[in-house]
């Protein structure tokens, strides 16, 4: 099944891949050869480390890979007057204002605010135009919420 990015997903992880199979790979091949000069290999911590290190990072390349493969890009319709993965919703919610970007799965951040399109909060939004009153399914109950605005 593909998974969904927005634009700006897709940059992030193509950087990601970049740093890593650049910057990363030099650093960590460095790393390398400095702990094999030291001699023994059998009771370095240093060389244990940097390997346990390229094998995280070659890890994290190939499932970058396989993300970037399995991605389709879904573009935000320009003036659109309904929430979809790109927007940027602001809501009221008991005189508490809230602000979240819908994103597919790979980007979720909600420390920043980026909730992806299949939570529950996600899918309550989908769909909703300026104004409306949106119930959304929350621990503690039900928790109503009006669109203030959508960007």
């Amino acid at each position: 099944m593909a998974k969904i990015l927005t634009q700006d997903g897709m940059k992030k992880l193509k950087a990601e891949l970049e740093d890593r199979k650049i910057r990363l790979r030099q650093e960590i091949a460095g790393s390398i050869k400095e702990a094999k000069e030291q001699g023994d290999l059998s009771e370095n911590a240093e060389y244990s480390e940097a390997k346990h290190q390229q094998n995280e990072n070659e890890g994290r390349i190939m499932e970058l890979e396989s993300m970037l493969k399995e991605s389709t890009v879904v573009e935000k319709t320009s003036g659109a007057t309904s929430v979809q993965i790109g927007s940027l919703v602001v809501l009221d919610c008991k005189g508490k204002e809230m602000r979240f970007t819908i994103v597919g799965t790979n980007e979720v951040n909600p420390a920043q605010g980026f909730i992806s399109s299949d939570s529950p909060f996600g899918r309550a939004l989908m769909g909703h135009a300026k104004n409306d009153r949106v119930e959304i399914d929350v621990p503690v109950g039900k928790l109503e919420c009006v669109v203030v605005s959508i960007a």
